[in-house]
């Protein structure tokens, strides 16, 4: 059984899943109380329960279509929850690969600096070993010059 004939009712899903047909909202007011019967028309000890019956199923389909329309809305509002989650979720994505992008610009930054640190560094230490080649070349000579004068 489909769910538009499932009560009787004529309606139409459209593609979001929500009822075409807004009258169907009036099924769900309470309906008048209906006139009890005679006494006449029905006497007290008759099996005749139909009235009875079919009241008990009106109620029943009442409330199944009660229910199938809040869990329509609650599937809606769950779904819109879902949603504004995926939107944040994105957003945090979208937030984290900005973040990412300047921490790495940053960080090829500090490695150039780095690399430019260690050249400069590697530079100044073998200008310090030639200096003091130089250095010790020096005061040989000095100190040879002094014992040539020395001897002189």
């Amino acid at each position: 059984m489909s769910p538009e004939t499932a009560f009787g009712i004529p309606f139409s899903f459209c593609e979001s899943g929500f009822l075409e047909n807004p009258d169907i909202l009036s099924l769900l007011e309470t309906p008048s109380p209906s006139p009890s019967p005679s006494p006449d028309a029905v006497s007290p000890n008759s099996n005749s329960g139909s009235g009875e019956v079919t009241r008990a199923e009106s109620a029943m389909a009442e409330r199944k279509l009660r229910r199938m329309l809040s869990n329509r809305e609650s599937a809606r509002r769950s779904r819109m929850r879902k949603q504004r989650q995926l939107e944040q979720l994105r957003n945090e994505a979208t937030q984290l690969q900005i973040q990412n992008r300047e921490m790495t610009n940053r960080l090829g930054l500090v490695l150039y600096q780095c690399h430019l640190y260690w050249t400069d560094n590697a530079r100044i230490r073998s200008e310090t070993v030639r200096l003091r080649q130089r250095l010790s070349d020096l005061q040989r000579i000095l100190t040879l010059m002094q014992l040539h004068q020395f001897n002189q």
